[in-house]
């Protein structure tokens, strides 16, 4: 009888216990879900790929501060010229690789935006970013602007001594003094040549062959990539060369080299170099969040200070810019950026077949 009643007792005693650790643990495995939930839509998980024509001192920088902040993603990085991301991308279409394209032309963008090779998508900087920036569906936006400038080689040439403008490259006393990053594979030279046909006259590309023909009697080799280009200059193969403002500074400043540019006078094609999401990314959530990342004002801060990139972010606080950027004057190029789009292919294969090493 004893036995029965301290089994009843216990029995008595424990419902309640065992009820109050079921409440409990219901609470607790609610809000662990929930934070958990958060936290993993949030920081995000799983595979992120990149195709980038950034130099890799600036994927150094960046992807290891990403993956601190977002370790639980795994991050692929692909380097290769802006032309090659596009032509790769095109040929992926069916069975997408890659989830973010950073580092583009304008031109290149709209042309994939045109074959539907990216998703459209509103970041929460979209409004700092002004209209000219981004596509207006929102496939892309730009990440930083780039003037296209004259190179020279400053152990050979005084700036007042380098050509103050392109009309300037044309002079025979630059025979053999010019070199160019080969053109075809990038983004930048391709920017650079259409300009060159579109200021000539872009309803008729004669007056701009002839006038690239001349650059090419000037030309003494077309490097094969921007390493090369490099290395010929700082060799003093060539003294003068045509290339990016941000990548020059980044020579100088960073790698000692004997560069300097000319902002030329009749005005400087300012190339927009922008970021998409693929469309049909397997991981498009986070190549979103890459987006968010890389345009985040810190990051943007950053990035002018170390690699003298131009944000496209117009709302950036005057301490967060470095003073460089602060003092830089740019003259701008009046350029129909639709037009060449249109046409830069058909100029680019002209140009390639026509007028490359004629002279």
């Amino acid at each position: 009888m004893g036995s029965k009643k301290t089994w009843l007792f216990i029995f008595l005693i424990a419902i309640p216990l065992m009820l109050l650790a079921a409440c409990g643990n219901d609470d607790g495995s609610s809000d662990g879900d929930s934070e958990g939930g958060n936290e993993e839509g949030e920081g995000g998980s799983g595979d992120l790929v990149i195709y980038t024509a950034r130099d890799q001192t600036v994927v150094d920088e960046v992807i290891p501060l990403f993956e601190e902040e977002y370790p639980d993603i795994n991050v692929e990085v692909l380097t290769m010229g802006a032309q090659q991301i596009l032509e790769r991308v095109r040929g992926e279409k069916s069975n997408p690789q890659a989830d973010f394209w950073w580092g583009g032309t304008q031109s290149a963008f709209d042309t994939a935006v045109e074959e539907d090779l990216l998703q459209s998508y509103e970041p929460d900087f979209a409004e700092a970013i002004p209209e000219e920036y981004k596509d207006p569906e929102g496939h892309w936006y730009g990440e930083i602007i780039l003037p296209e400038v004259i190179m020279y080689n400053t152990d050979e040439l005084s700036k007042d001594e380098a050509p103050q403008d392109w009309d300037d490259l044309l002079d025979p006393k630059w025979e053999d003094e010019i070199i160019i990053r080969g053109v075809l594979q990038s983004g930048t030279m391709r920017t650079i040549y259409s300009a060159m046909i579109y200021r000539q006259d872009h309803e008729d590309p004669e007056a701009g062959y002839e006038w690239l023909n001349k650059l090419d009697a000037n030309t003494t080799d077309y490097a094969q990539d921007p390493t090369n280009l490099y290395l010929k200059l700082a060799r003093q193969e060539g003294t003068v060369s045509l290339w990016n403002l941000q990548d020059i500074l980044l020579q100088k400043e960073q790698h000692n080299q004997p560069f300097g540019y000319v902002m030329p006078e009749s005005g400087a094609p300012i190339l927009v170099d922008g970021v998409g999401v693929i469309k049909d990314a397997q991981n498009a959530e986070n190549a979103k969040l890459f987006s968010e990342f890389l345009f985040s004002p810190d990051i943007r801060s950053k990035l002018s200070e170390d690699f003298f990139q131009i944000p496209t972010r117009t709302d950036l606080e005057d301490e967060q810019q470095p003073d460089w950027l602060k003092d830089l004057e740019m003259n701008q190029m009046d350029l129909d950026w639709k037009i060449m789009a249109e046409n830069e292919t058909e100029w680019m294969e002209h140009w390639d077949q026509n007028i490359k090493n004629s002279n």
